[in-house]
C-alpha cells in the first residue's frame, strides 16, 4: 500500500484482496473454525482471513499493527492485562464508564492501583505519572470533551518508563493519530464510528511495539476475545465510508454547538471547536477536525431528562458515532462519575439535515 495516500484514501482501498482477473473487490466472509493443516493460522481462534482483513485497514489508518476484539472493552481489558500485578495506572478523571469500571474492579482486587487526573492538566499528569506502569488517556474524553496534550502527556510517561494508551474512539484516526504524537497503544471501539452504523460490536488496539503485539495476541489466543468475522466484515464495509460520515458529522456538529450555545435553556456547551472552549487551542492544533461529540448542560437532571424525553428525530439512547443523531443524560448511569454535572446531555450528531436536527432539538428544549 502507497505510504502516501491520505487517511480518506487508505478508508476505502485498504484490506483488499489482490487483484486479479474475476477476484472479488471485497474481502470475502470466511466462516469456518477449522482449517487444513500445516498453515500458519492452525485453529479458528488463532486468525481469520476476514478479520485479518479489517486489522490491516486499522493498522494502515493509525500507522501500526493491529487486532480486533469481539468488543472494545474486550480490547481495553486486553491492554490492561499487559499489566504486572500491583502496577500503578494513571487514568482520566473523566472518561468512558466502563473502563473506570473496569479499573476500579481490578484496582478492588488488588491487580493494580489507580491514579485519577485531569487529563487536561499536563503538570499534574507529569507528577502523576512518576511510578506509572501505564498512562492511560482520552482526548476528547467521553463525556467531558476535555482535551489532553498528547504529545507532552506521553513525554512525561515515557520519561517515568510507562506505556501509553490513548483511546480515539471520539476522535477516530481521521482526527488524530495518536501513535504519531508519542503513544504506544491506540483503542478503539470499533461499535462506534469506524463501523458507523450501530449494527454490531468489535474492538481493536493498535501498536508499533512488536513486544505489545504479541502480547497482545497471545492473549487474544489464549482468552478467546476474538472477533466473528460477519461482524468484522460488516466493520470493514462500514470503515469505507468512515471519511464521509466523519465529515458530515463534524460539519453538522459545527453547526449546531454555536447555536446550542446561544439557547437560553443550555448553561454550558463542551464542544472543542468553540473558540470559547478550553480545549480549543490544543485541539486546533493537533486534531484535524474538531468531531462530532458535544456534551451540553441544563439546568439539573429533571430538565435534561424532559430533553431527551421530548425529541423525536433524535434518538434517545446510550452509544455514539452512528449515522443518526444519538442523546442521552449520562449520569443516569451509576457508573458516570460523579464530577459529571447531573444535566449534563451528550449529543452524537450524526449525518441528517443540520436544519432537521435544529428544529427537533429547539421544540425539544425548554424557552430557558
Amino acid at each position: 500500500m502507497r505510504p502516501d495516500l491520505s487517511p480518506s484514501t487508505l478508508a476505502v482501498v485498504a484490506g483488499r484482496p489482490a487483484p486479479g482477473p474475476d477476484e472479488p473487490l471485497s474481502p470475502p466472509v470466511v466462516l469456518t473454525s477449522t482449517y487444513h493443516a500445516g498453515g500458519p493460522r492452525g485453529y479458528g481462534r488463532y486468525g481469520n482471513p476476514t478479520w485479518e482483513a479489517l486489522e490491516e485497514a486499522l493498522g494502515l489508518l493509525e500507522g501500526g499493527r493491529a487486532l480486533s476484539y469481539a468488543s472494545g472493552m474486550a480490547a481495553v481489558s486486553a491492554v490492561l492485562g499487559t499489566l504486572p500485578v500491583a502496577a500503578s495506572v494513571v487514568a482520566p478523571r473523566h472518561a468512558y464508564s466502563q473502563t473506570l469500571v473496569q479499573l476500579d474492579a481490578l484496582a478492588g482486587k488488588g491487580v493494580l492501583s489507580v491514579r485519577r487526573v485531569d487529563v487536561a492538566d499536563t503538570p499534574a499528569v507529569a507528577a502523576a505519572v512518576r511510578g506509572a506502569a501505564l498512562l492511560w488517556l482520552e482526548s476528547p474524553t467521553n463525556p467531558m470533551l476535555e482535551v489532553a496534550d498528547i504529545p507532552a502527556c506521553a513525554q512525561a510517561a515515557h520519561e517515568a518508563g510507562a506505556v501509553v494508551v490513548v483511546d480515539n474512539t471520539f476522535a477516530t484516526p481521521l482526527g488524530q493519530r495518536p501513535l504519531d504524537l508519542g503513544a504506544d497503544v491506540v483503542v478503539h471501539s470499533v461499535t462506534k464510528y469506524l463501523s458507523g452504523h450501530s449494527d454490531l460490536l468489535l474492538g481493536a488496539a493498535v501498536t508499533r511495539s512488536d513486544e505489545l503485539y504479541e502480547g497482545l495476541l497471545a492473549a487474544r489466543s489464549g482468552g478467546g476475545a476474538v472477533p466473528g468475522p460477519v461482524e468484522a466484515w460488516l466493520a470493514l464495509r462500514g470503515l469505507r465510508t468512515l471519511h464521509l460520515r466523519v465529515e458530515r458529522a463534524t460539519h453538522n456538529a459545527g453547526v449546531l454547538a454555536p447555536r446550542l450555545a446561544a439557547h437560553p435553556a443550555i448553561q454550558r456547551v463542551r464542544y472543542p471547536g468553540l473558540p470559547t472552549d478550553p480545549g480549543h487551542e490544543r485541539a486546533a492544533a493537533a486534531m484535524h477536525g474538531f468531531g462530532a461529540m458535544i456534551a451540553v448542560e441544563l439546568a439539573d437532571a429533571a430538565a435534561a431528562d424532559a430533553f431527551t424525553g421530548s425529541v423525536r428525530l433524535w434518538v434517545h439512547a446510550t452509544s455514539l458515532g452512528g449515522v443518526e443523531s444519538l442523546l442521552e443524560r449520562r449520569r443516569r448511569w451509576p457508573a458516570e462519575p460523579p464530577s459529571v454535572p447531573e444535566g449534563l446531555v451528550r449529543l452524537s450528531v450524526g449525518v441528517e439535515d443540520v436544519e432537521d436536527l435544529w428544529a427537533d432539538l429547539v421544540i425539544a428544549l425548554p424557552d430557558g
